[in-house]
């Protein structure tokens, strides 16, 4: 009884409806005749305090843009329990907000990488919108940059926005892997466990999915006077040193449309110059293209700057060499090498660059003869593109080829790759797949021992519009 007296008191001066007795008095009124039934009564100043927080929630709520129900009061109601549980359940609802968040999602749907890349990269731009790479402009003058803003190259431009999905998809995962195994290298690692690493952490960003997204071909990681095509087979226990020179090449596709890219590592600042001078050539090979441009000058550009660089190593000077049997590329669809050659030194075929053409820009540079050979044991391996059908007479041939056609397509792949399917006794067969032509072996690629080797490369795509530096980060 006393109870609801008490209540009846705290809600003295509001108008009730007849039937449901709904709140609708004004706030700041009910708010007053509370406080001040509550102070005849006798209650402290902390009781006071107390109520009048509850009083000053329950104001906010009845405020609240949110549609609620109206509050209703009946005899033998709890008003203060009400406004707890309104604040309880606020608390909860910011927990989740906050646990969310560190799961993640930053709110509104958008969620953050990690600090060990897990995310997909899909999963970070769900609607599609992914980073663009570095945007140029064709050189004045051109006929390339004088059709750039026209109506019709615009909307040529904007047919290609599936495509510009696809490999910037790519790209950006190529981007977050690398610059986490920037920071993850360390001398003393093995090279099986470097390429591991960076492979697993792709194919969570790239999602990978059988054919249609996945890594473009093995991991490259190929030390010192060794340019291209290393990637360790199981078993291998080289180690890396803080002496050595890594180049780590490794590609990334969505659709088939692949990015490839390239960077290289030294621990010692003593090979500056020798980076310095292999990037600063990409980068101008990457200036020099564009619609139209020739290949053969884009490589007498790029031998320019190369070889423009020396470096000082153990007391000794060595002019930087470009590499000259090592070329840039066009790339097509589930095809890294689609034809043409971009050359890094003077003398290539003045074969032109067109619209809509993706291209690997990359060099080498080199402290010893500037001339690579095949040499060690062999990783790489990639079907025969243009490869005709061929009657295999050994089963194991054709089973292993069946796999390749389903896990690799015409794309490269590595001996580690087939282990991880539980491959096992397939070097005959491998090398029967290629004594028929319809498989190739890429081995490594090397200049004379006891050089240095550096090199870089990124992937560009000659849009009607722009040159798209798709690969371009804020690393290289």
């Amino acid at each position: 009884m006393a109870e609801a007296e008490e209540i009846q008191n705290g809600v003295n001066g509001l108008e009730l409806d007849d039937k449901d007795q709904t709140l609708t008095g004004d706030a700041d009124e009910v708010k007053k005749k509370k406080r001040k039934n509550k102070k005849k009564k006798g209650q402290g100043p902390k009781e006071d305090a107390m109520n009048g927080d509850a009083d000053d929630k329950l104001e906010t709520k009845a405020g609240s843009d949110e549609q609620e129900a109206p509050l209703s009061v009946e005899p033998g109601d709890d008003v203060s329990k009400d406004v707890k549980a309104s604040s309880s359940s606020k608390k909860k609802k910011r927990k989740k907000k906050k646990a969310a968040e560190d799961a993640g999602d930053g709110g509104g749907g958008t969620r953050r990488q990690t600090d060990i890349p897990t995310v997909a990269i899909c999963d970070l731009f769900p609607d599609g919108d992914y980073p663009a790479g570095e945007i140029c402009q064709y050189k004045d003058g051109t006929r390339a940059r004088q059709l750039a803003d026209t109506e019709e190259k615009r909307a040529l431009d904007r047919a290609q926005a599936d495509i510009l999905a696809d490999v910037r998809q790519a790209a950006e995962a190529h981007r977050q892997v690398r610059q986490y195994m920037q920071k993850y290298i360390k001398p003393g690692m093995t090279m099986i466990e470097i390429c591991e690493r960076l492979e697993e952490t792709s194919r969570k960003l790239i999602k990978e999915n059988g054919l249609q997204a996945g890594l473009a071909f093995p991991t490259g990681c190929s030390l010192n006077h060794c340019a291209a095509h290393y990637t360790p087979n199981n078993g291998d226990k080289t180690v890396l040193g803080y002496d050595d020179v890594c180049k780590i090449d490794f590609g990334t596709h969505i659709n088939g449309r692949i990015i490839d890219c390239a960077f290289t590592l030294a621990f010692n600042p003593k090979y500056d110059n020798l980076l310095a001078a292999v990037k600063e050539a990409t980068n101008t090979g990457i200036r020099e293209s564009g619609i139209d441009a020739r290949l053969g000058e884009i490589g007498c550009a790029i031998q320019e700057v190369m070889e423009s660089y020396e470096v000082e190593l153990d007391g000794k000077t060595y002019q930087v060499k470009a590499i000259r049997n090592l070329n840039g590329h066009s790339v097509a669809p589930y095809r890294i090498h689609a034809g043409k050659t971009v050359p890094i030194v003077k003398g290539g075929d003045m074969t032109r660059m067109e619209e809509g053409e993706f291209f690997a820009i990359e060099t080498f540079g080199s402290t010893g003869k500037g001339v690579v050979h095949d040499d060690m044991e062999c990783s790489h391996y990639m079907k025969n593109f243009e490869a005709e059908h061929v009657s295999l007479r050994l089963a194991k041939a054709r089973q292993l080829l069946n796999v390749i056609n389903q896990n690799f397509g015409t794309l490269a792949f590595c001996r580690r790759w087939l282990d991880r399917l539980e491959q096992t006794k397939y070097l005959m067969a491998l090398k029967n797949l290629c004594d028929s032509g319809i498989v190739d072996a890429y081995p490594p690629l090397c200049d004379i021992r006891g050089c240095y080797t550096a090199q870089f490369e990124h992937t560009l795509y000659l849009r009607p519009t722009c040159k798209e530096v798709i690969s371009r980060g804020t690393d290289y």
